[in-house]
């Protein structure tokens, strides 16, 4: 079978090629899936570089999420049998047959698009998750940058459904139009020189106890500007790939405190039960068409280092995606 894989970390343009590999046989416990498609996820980038939290041994096949079809079962599999359509987390998606724990693995609806159903783990279960790391009540004011991007839009959401008010801020002034298309509002663009005044005046002037943080650099130090004395800046990405700077002034004088979420951490602010009910949610939403989860472009593996050139291109309506 075909197979997406790079032998040293770097630059995805110039590591990832791909191999013809043996289809790999389930063991106990497993599933072998049949890829349908394949989201290339900012994390994916990084294990590719050698910048991620986790370094895997060397060769190694990328991708960590898929949809496809069950093709072969191991011992002790219940559920899920050969032909459902499943997605879930995995290791190797980017490969024409992936095994992966069947435990893991979600039996997806027809209904649900393709395009959708290949991203319903990572970032929809992980703004589930920082939405509950926040710990924050209905009427409380937290503020998130790069909130045009996926997990971005569902914390949005979410959290308005709970009551929890959320100041967007975006780096494009069309980002602010996009959101509200998909009904997001209290969004202002940073290419603003006066955008946190703006930003105040959305809030008005209550108090924002939480600040999501994706971008570091000097963005974060912005955010803490918009936080309030004893409010938390949470750590949840680095797309600018700069350490983050924040300034005494923010940190000591206000007696605000900075802390990171790492979805490839074990979850402590949710039970399993919670988990398990939260993506079936997230199904249901997908199912009925009031959650879509756009692919704005689709590769071959073939085209694995194109693809993953194209993921970093500004603008994207949404993920980039490799099919067999």
């Amino acid at each position: 079978m075909k197979s997406v894989v790079f032998d040293a970390f770097g630059s995805p343009r110039q590591v990832l090629r791909v191999a013809d590999v043996p289809v790999p046989q389930p063991g106990p416990g497993q599933a072998r899936v049949r890829l349908v498609l394949a989201p290339i996820h900012n994390h994916d980038l990084m294990i590719i570089t050698g910048h991620y939290g986790i370094k895997p041994k060397l060769p190694h096949h990328p991708g960590t999420e898929g949809l496809g079809i069950v093709d072969a079962v191991g011992e002790g599999v219940t559920n899920v049998k050969v032909g459902d359509r499943v997605t879930g987390g995995a290791s190797a998606t980017w490969s024409e047959f992936f095994l992966t724990a069947a435990a893991g693995l979600a039996i997806v609806p027809d209904t649900i698009d393709d395009a959708t159903a290949c991203q319903l783990t990572a970032m929809p279960m992980s703004a589930v998750r920082l939405l509950a790391n926040l710990e924050v009540k209905s009427g409380d004011w937290i503020a998130q940058n790069a909130a045009n991007g996926a997990v971005g839009k569902m914390l949005a959401k979410l959290a308005a459904e709970q009551g929890v008010r959320v100041l967007n801020i975006v780096r494009r002034e069309d980002a602010v139009a996009e959101l509200a298309a998909e009904g997001i509002s209290d969004a202002v663009s940073s290419e603003h020189e006066d955008w946190q005044d703006r930003a105040k005046a959305i809030t008005g002037g209550a108090p924002v106890i939480r600040a999501v943080d994706s971008i570091g650099g000097r963005a974060a130090d912005e955010l803490m500007d918009l936080l309030a004395s004893g409010g938390r800046l949470v750590s949840f990405g680095a797309l600018s790939g700069r350490p983050l700077q924040v300034s005494a002034e923010n940190l000591l004088f206000k007696q605000t405190t900075i802390s990171a979420f790492w979805a490839a951490r074990p979850e402590t602010k949710m039970t399993p039960a919670e988990l398990g009910a939260a993506r079936a949610d997230l199904i249901s939403r997908a199912a009925s068409g009031a959650l879509k989860l756009p692919i704005a472009r689709v590769f071959s593996l073939a085209e694995a280092a194109e693809a993953a050139e194209a993921s970093n291109e500004k603008g994207r309506p949404g993920k980039i995606a490799l099919r067999p």
